[in-house]
């Protein structure tokens, strides 16, 4: 049986939706106490600010759309290289029993048009090195190249704000 869905820009009456969704990819990553975002932070950083932006894949149709079933959030980047601007997807979920019925596919889609009409060079995002569906799927479907070379790297909030002994105070 085809599932019927469709996948559209988020706006903020999506947030609660965004948020278990993310809840959810949370918990497949074995990580759900790291999920802390909330309504507010979500409204004000995404649809406010506009640091980052949504794409959500729903059961049903445009004019009849059920739940949530997947979602691609993702915010633009600069490449000093190509000089020009670039897209990376800070996530990627699809539920469970939606996987394997083109959401995915679709939600690339929409970001590779995405990515066109900003004139991106790049689209880049990480992958968990345990996750070898998604993995396969992105070297396989998507033909995406792992960057081996590469090694991520991370300062959380306490981090960040022990950056500022490092100021250099004029004289």
């Amino acid at each position: 049986m085809t599932l019927t869905f469709h996948v559209r820009s988020a706006n903020v009456d999506d947030v609660d939706a965004m948020l278990k969704l993310v809840q959810d990819l949370a918990t497949y990553e074995n990580e759900p106490e790291s999920a802390r975002a909330t309504p507010a932070l979500f409204r004000e950083n995404i649809f406010e600010k506009k640091y980052a932006h949504t794409l959500l894949a729903f059961d049903g149709t445009p004019e009849a759309p059920g739940i949530a079933l997947g979602m691609a959030l993702y915010f633009f980047n600069f490449s000093t290289w190509t000089g020009k601007p670039g897209l990376f997807l800070e996530d990627l979920y699809v539920s469970p029993d939606a996987r394997n019925k083109g959401i995915g596919k679709a939600l690339f889609a929409e970001l590779g048009k995405v990515a066109q009409e900003k004139g991106c060079a790049r689209l880049d995002w990480s992958v968990l090195k345990w996750n070898a569906p998604s993995i396969a799927f992105y070297e396989k479907k998507l033909e995406a190249k792992a960057m081996e070379e590469w090694m991520g790297m991370r300062l959380e909030e306490q981090g960040i704000e022990n950056l500022q002994k490092l100021a250099v105070h004029a004289a």
